[in-house]
């Protein structure tokens, strides 16, 4: 067999290992919670879930839902330690969201939070994205995700807000002054894709809702061997000709 005809195969291996997450941690529900729950709750269902298992839960006359870990290691610790970009991940599927008897919806946020010692003004300081807005008049199992391109800037990117502190004028939250993104990267304690977004107040509400596969993923950054991969076709065709 020809090294012309050899290239195409070794291109397409070359682009498939190059789209792998580096190191993903996922939890499926398969193998119980792993520290996963929903505002305490952490009823598993063996099927229905995107797909399998999955945290099936009602909630009853609460603020909001807050699909939370504060004890697995996998998605905690030192975020910078993967060395490239993360993605932050969940499925879910609203069956209710009702307050006062009314379907409503509710906007998602992905958080991550790191406390303060005991005696601080706030008792955390956190970043967080909006993911987008959560309603069971968008049925089925919807995918939310937030990507983190540099776990070592010190500024917020676009679209990450801070708290543990306030803003005296407008009173909105903030990072304090001598905290910064990565500061706060660098010690996760908890990680949160949850309806309380920071400054905002709510009443009572029913949650009606499931939970799949919350992910922490390490992604590869395109690299030359990626791009010699996708260029390869290319070359081949000059080689034909």
């Amino acid at each position: 067999m020809s090294a012309a005809r050899l290239i195409p195969r070794a291109a397409l291996a070359i682009v498939a290992l190059a789209a792998l997450p580096a190191s993903a941690a996922v939890t499926t529900f398969d193998n119980g919670t792993e520290g996963w729950s929903v505002s305490g709750r952490d009823t598993i269902s063996p099927t229905g879930g995107n797909p399998g298992a999955n945290m099936d839960v009602f909630l009853e006359d609460v603020f909001g839902a807050s699909t939370r870990n504060d004890s697995n290691p996998d998605f905690l610790g030192d975020y910078r330690r993967f060395g490239m970009p993360l993605q932050l991940s969940v499925d879910i599927k609203i069956n209710s969201i009702t307050f006062f008897g009314t379907e409503v919806e509710r906007d998602l946020v992905v958080e991550l939070v790191d406390y303060n010692p005991p005696g601080s003004n706030y008792p955390y300081v956190s970043v967080y994205k909006h993911l987008g807005t959560l309603s069971a008049a968008q049925p089925g199992w919807r995918h939310f995700e937030a990507l983190i391109s540099d776990p070592n800037a010190a500024a917020l990117p676009a679209g990450w807000g801070g708290t543990g502190d306030e803003d005296p004028i407008t009173f909105e939250p903030r990072l304090p002054p001598d905290r910064t993104f990565t500061s706060v990267l660098a010690s996760v304690d908890e990680i949160r894709f949850t309806t309380f977004v920071p400054g905002f107040f709510y009443g009572f509400t029913n949650f009606l809702m499931q939970v799949d596969n919350p992910t922490l993923a390490a992604v590869p950054e395109p690299t030359a061997v990626g791009l010699l991969a996708l260029a390869a076709p290319a070359l081949l065709r000059r080689r034909r000709n």
